[in-house]
């Protein structure tokens, strides 16, 4: 299949890697102020857990070719910074590039605001489970075995069986959520009661330290854990039924010492989960799940005790 990859991001790069060992044509699309210095090959440094549960280090080179303007593919892969999808979308149809999205990252938007966002481009809705860093044209990256994606039922799209042969090609398994905007959200509500946490404990501009001092220590664990109570009440508030996702809250719903306990033990025993953890390093991006969530609480005017104490420690130390 010819593939699309929107830019050299971390998530982009290490999906397009796979698909390119997979025997797929994969292209960046990426501004054309850059395309003079974009690198030819990236030296790839993955933990892979396509194939091993504790994870394969392999080092590998992975081949960047351009894509061209009024070019059309199976699949094109939007892997973008909360809240920058519109200029993601734009940037695409200034350059003529056709095909369907995979839209891969997070969001918390409702449904007609993405359509608007998208116009007439076919859209699937899905969330990577992969992360790391670039740097010096090495890609250091975690890819987990599979992906969360859109029911075929939720997706308006005529090649949605192309997109999990795509997958299967890869050897990246599929989990189909209820509703997967719905899971988007708890998501990030999720992630906002975790990061929000970890940014207490240090400094900002320091996330792996932020996140080590998370992970291993069982008293900050327990404070994130009674965030995420409270921020999943955020999308709760938001009319969605939890119910429908008590797999993903089980662990936040027994007691906070059993599951602060028990997520010390994932840390510490599961390198692919603690690793993602420490890669993720993008200041902007975590901030913004933050603020959205606890936004959204403000309006709905919901208690929030925890959450609202690590916003306020979190505004503190923006203004240093």
């Amino acid at each position: 299949m010819n593939i699309c990859i929107l830019g050299l991001g971390v998530i982009g790069t290490t999906y397009a890697y796979a698909f390119q060992k997979a025997g797929h044509q994969v292209e960046h699309l990426v501004r054309k102020e850059k395309r003079v210095t974009c690198p030819q090959i990236l030296q790839v440094k993955l933990l892979d857990g396509r194939f091993q549960s504790k994870g394969q280090e392999t080092e590998d080179d992975y081949s960047v070719a351009l894509a061209k303007d009024k070019s059309s593919y199976d699949f094109i892969f939007v892997s973008v910074r909360s809240g920058k999808l519109q200029a993601a979308i734009d940037s695409l149809r200034q350059a003529e590039i056709k095909g369907t999205l995979v839209i891969f990252c997070n969001l918390w938007l409702e449904r007609q605001e993405i359509e608007a966002i998208v116009g007439d481009y076919p859209y699937i809705l899905a969330f990577p489970t992969a992360g790391g860093h670039m740097s010096d044209k090495i890609l250091g990256a975690v890819l987990f075995d599979h992906v969360m994606l859109e029911r075929k039922e939720r997706a308006d799209v005529s090649n949605y069986e192309n997109l999990v042969k795509l997958f299967d090609s890869a050897h990246i398994k599929q989990e189909l959520p209820h509703d997967m905007l719905e899971w988007l959200w708890l998501h990030m509500a999720i992630n906002a009661g975790v990061t929000s946490t970890a940014s207490t404990l240090g400094d900002l501009e320091e996330p792996q330290k932020l996140a080590l001092a998370l992970m291993d220590d069982r008293k900050n664990l327990a404070r994130a854990i009674q965030a995420i109570r409270e921020t999943v009440q955020v999308v709760a508030a938001r009319q969605v039924n939890l119910k429908l996702y008590k797999n993903k809250l089980l662990p936040y719903k027994i007691p906070i010492w059993i599951a602060s306990r028990l997520m010390k033990h994932l840390f510490a025993s599961n390198e692919l989960t603690r690793r993602i953890m420490t890669l993720h390093n993008d200041k902007n991006d975590i901030l913004y799940a933050c603020q959205e969530v606890y936004q959204t609480g403000l309006e709905a005017k919901l208690s929030m005790p925890v959450f609202a104490a690590n916003m306020s420690k979190i505004e503190e130390k923006l203004k240093e």
